[in-house]
């Protein structure tokens, strides 16, 4: 027999929960929802735009009643609450309907604070909170002309921007001297007002309003001032802030303070009884911004699952604003004390500000005006305390200007892209799939993109664009993933914290991870299935076996597939250096199974494209008995390592490149890797074979080897940071698989090499490939001992019949 869940609030706290609950375990509760207003649940962020005229309210619904139907949810729409009897466990509305339950979700969110002054309950002076006080602003502006709006923070400022748009005259009311105090410094607040007044809105701040005066109507006709002065208003916006709605819970004996108090699994002081939102406490802390309800959400959900593994443990925020064309992001604390350093960037003819704020090397706040594409990117490093030192030069400039050894170009801001631009190369995904997926599917975070769009979901490279995307069509309330982000749907835990738990509690297979980690979910799915298999193989390289079922199309038929189903077979050439007799043989394969297209790749290899899928065994055969291997090409392993001729040839040549690409390549080939990995060695400073752009590269000297980590090209250059300098090609060899290995034994799962330096930090990686010298010869062992369990052909398995039946056409038998 089903439980009895009941929710009060059809908000997007409380509905968020429900979804995810469903996901979870969608039979185990009767679900009754009930909600003051006459709506579905629908997006409240996008009230401004609405207000605006720029959306209508359906489109911004994010569940209609449909949604409740097919999900066997009762909703009670338009009723109010107004009795919670613990005793009976029972809700009793407003006209007399009751409702039983075995647990209680209360998500009765927050509801505008009203100035405690005169004339405040006059005709004309509204809140801005719901549809309802939308729909009273737009019907004001069709009477009346002047509009006052009480506040200069992000609500007040989204409300005048609408009353704008409706053709009114505003004038916005901020008790300080800086607009939007929370969020800005008074740098970045000066810049925003006068912006902000070039488009057309008044201001008149900072002013403490002493009373609002009415006509003998009883409407609105002014605002006094503690100074003594005057402002005209016809209709007036209280937007100074919101409270939480704890009424009920307080009437009801719950625990409450300035919300009501939960726990870190969300459950109040009656354990029957759970709340989301802004009506809540956590800690001491409210919030009033979606991301951290959502974490909200999943915890309870949860929890209410019966699974009781989820943990809330507060959320750093940020916050994204766009208003009449103005980028503003902050996040943190950007006012700093005198523990805290500044780095400052302004330049006011081109309406741009930075701020970042240090504290012990780590940024802990931000502030950015007008050029906001690096918010997101801030962010993750504030969230994730990752240390700055070896970034420091380049850091307010932006993620396109690190790397020592040149700059990318930066990102045109992705607001101006067009809608045709390309976001995600991988998976061809434009601007405008993503921008459609989140409105019309009511997105708001990257995994939700990700789900809809694969945008991000392949190489990752694009990553920051889709959160920038992201954060540019929901608005103010969005704040990317969490500081503790689930390796995936079927767990609660991290990548960190499973790769932890799988070396440290020698979890040698998937099942003892499951088992060990209280896995959802009895088999994983597939975002969970091809980390664990990479983890697995990179601890356990004897131990555990390779496990194809867990291998993207590419990895498991090792060719790549092409955009008409078939395939391109890239065989591996050492160094990129070839001879007549292999060109001879790699001709006659390609004759022989009527390959269309035999093309020079940039990484000095031959693709041979356009291969059936059934055709790739013997394609396979023909090259393994020519004495080939596979390039490797599709996977995420070594793919290349790009040489130029170097001394043997050129006359700028300072060492034997082409030689020493061929060993380090011989040495690496076969590893399997977070992501995909490329390698080049260049004779000389000249750095033809682009060193600098790659995972690890090697630069040519009279005197030796530098060596370089952390580049990739693709849609955002990023240029290699200096390692260190070593004397001769067997140090070259070393630390180049010594920095492979704590590549492979520490970075997560999808995350190419250039984010993880600059997560963990530069510094960190040269203590321990470069300054320590055990660890560092202790890591080649380890990466040695794995390969002599890798570099077995896949090829030639292939070709002698390992997984057959992956390439056995489906045979259509008629009746």
């Amino acid at each position: 027999m089903k439980e009895r869940l009941v929710v009060i609030g059809n908000g997007m706290a409380g509905i968020r929960t429900v979804e995810e609950l469903l996901k979870l375990e969608p039979e185990k509760y009767d679900i009754t929802v009930f909600g003051d207003e006459p709506y579905g649940n629908y997006n409240r962020i996008m009230l401004s735009p609405v207000l605006a005229s720029e959306k209508t309210i359906d489109d911004i619904m994010l569940n209609t009643e449909d949604w409740y139907a097919e999900n066997g949810i009762t909703l009670h729409k338009g009723k109010k609450v107004v009795r919670i009897d613990r005793a009976a466990s029972k809700v009793i509305a407003e006209d007399g309907t009751e409702a039983e339950y075995d647990r209680l979700l209360i998500a009765t969110g927050s509801k505008p604070f009203m100035l405690p002054i005169p004339g405040v309950d006059l005709d004309g002076v509204i809140g801005f909170r719901d549809i309802q006080d939308v729909e009273a602003m737009i019907e004001a502006a069709k009477k009346y002309r002047k509009a006052v709006v009480i506040g200069g923070g992000l609500l007040g400022l989204e409300a005048a921007n609408g009353l704008m748009k409706q053709g009114m005259d505003v004038t916005v009311v901020h008790l300080m001297d800086t607009l939007m105090e929370r969020q800005l410094d008074a740098p970045a607040g000066k810049l925003l007002r006068k912006s902000l007044e070039e488009r057309g809105m008044k201001f008149h701040m900072p002013a403490q309003t002493e009373e609002i005066i009415g006509d003998e109507n009883g409407h609105v006709k002014e605002l006094k001032f503690t100074d003594g002065s005057h402002l005209e208003a016809e209709l007036v916006v209280m937007a100074v802030g919101i409270k939480p709605n704890i009424e009920l819970a307080q009437e009801a004996g719950l625990h409450c303070e300035r919300g009501i108090v939960v726990s870190d699994t969300m459950q109040t002081f009656d354990p029957k009884i759970y709340a989301v939102g802004e009506c809540v406490q956590h800690r001491g802390v409210t919030y009033g911004l979606v991301a951290p309800l959502f974490e909200q959400a999943k915890v309870c959900a949860n929890h209410l699952a019966g699974y009781g593994i989820a943990r809330y443990e507060g959320s750093v925020t940020s916050t994204m604003l766009k208003v009449t064309g103005i980028d503003l992001f902050s996040a943190g604390d950007f006012h700093g004390d005198e523990n805290t350093e500044e780095m400052l960037f302004q330049d006011a003819a081109s309406g741009v500000y930075k701020k970042l704020v240090i504290r012990d090397n780590r940024i802990v706040g931000v502030v950015l005006y007008g050029d906001t594409i690096d918010g997101t990117w801030y962010f993750q490093l504030l969230r994730d305390e990752t240390d700055i030192s070896d970034m420091r030069d380049h850091l307010l400039f932006g993620q396109a200007h690190l790397g020592d050894s040149g700059h990318g170009d930066l990102q045109s801001h992705v607001a101006a892209m067009p809608d045709d631009a390309e976001i995600c190369g991988c998976n061809g995904v434009c601007k405008k799939d993503i921008v459609d997926a989140i409105v019309e599917k009511k997105l708001f975070t990257l995994e939700d993109v990700r789900a809809h769009t694969k945008a991000s979901s392949s190489c990752g490279s694009c990553t920051g664009l889709v959160e920038a995307l992201l954060a540019e069509t929901v608005g103010g309330d969005y704040s990317d993933a969490p500081k503790k982000k689930p390796l995936c749907g079927c767990t609660d835990h991290t990548h960190d914290e499973v790769r932890e738990a799988i070396r440290d509690r020698k979890l040698t297979n998937m099942k003892q991870v499951f088992e060990a980690l209280n896995w959802k979910t009895e088999d994983g799915c597939h975002v969970c299935r091809p980390a664990l298999n990479y983890y697995l193989l990179a601890f356990w390289p004897k131990e555990y076996h390779d496990d194809p079922a867990s291998r993207f199309i590419n990895e498991r038929v090792h060719a790549n597939i092409q955009k008409d189903g078939t395939y391109s077979v890239v065989p591996r050439i050492w160094g990129g250096v070839t001879t007549p007799e292999e060109l001879r043989k790699i001709a006659e394969v390609a004759e022989k199974h009527e390959i269309p297209t035999v093309k020079f790749t940039g990484g000095s290899r031959i693709d041979m494209l356009g291969v059936p899928k059934e055709k790739l065994p013997g394609v396979w055969k023909d090259l393994s008995e020519a004495g080939f291997v596979s390039g490797g090409a599709y996977g995420k392993c070594l793919r290349t390592v790009k040489t130029c001729v170097g001394s043997e040839w050129c006359r700028f040549g300072t060492q034997a490149s082409m030689g020493l690409g061929i060993k380090i390549e011989k040495a690496t080939w076969g590893s399997w890797m977070p992501h995909k990995f490329k390698l080049a060695v260049s004779g000389c400073p000249r750095n033809c074979a682009e060193a600098t752009i790659k995972d690890f590269g090697v630069v040519c000297v009279d005197s030796g080897y530098e060596l370089h980590v952390g580049g990739n090209g693709g849609i955002k250059v990023r240029a290699t940071d200096f390692l260190c300098k070593v004397d001769t090609e067997e140090e070259a060899i070393e630390y180049c698989c010594a920095f492979i290995q704590l590549y492979r034994e520490e970075a997560r799962y999808l995350e190419r090499t250039a984010p993880w330096i600059e997560r963990v930090g530069l510094s960190y990686v040269k203590e321990r490939v470069v300054d320590d010298e055990a660890n560092r010869k202790a890591l080649y062992d380890r990466f040695m001992e794995s390969q002599k369990y890798v570099q077995d052909d896949p090829w030639k398995k292939l070709a002698e019949g390992e997984q057959a039946h992956e390439f056995t056409p489906i045979k259509v038998v008629s009746a």
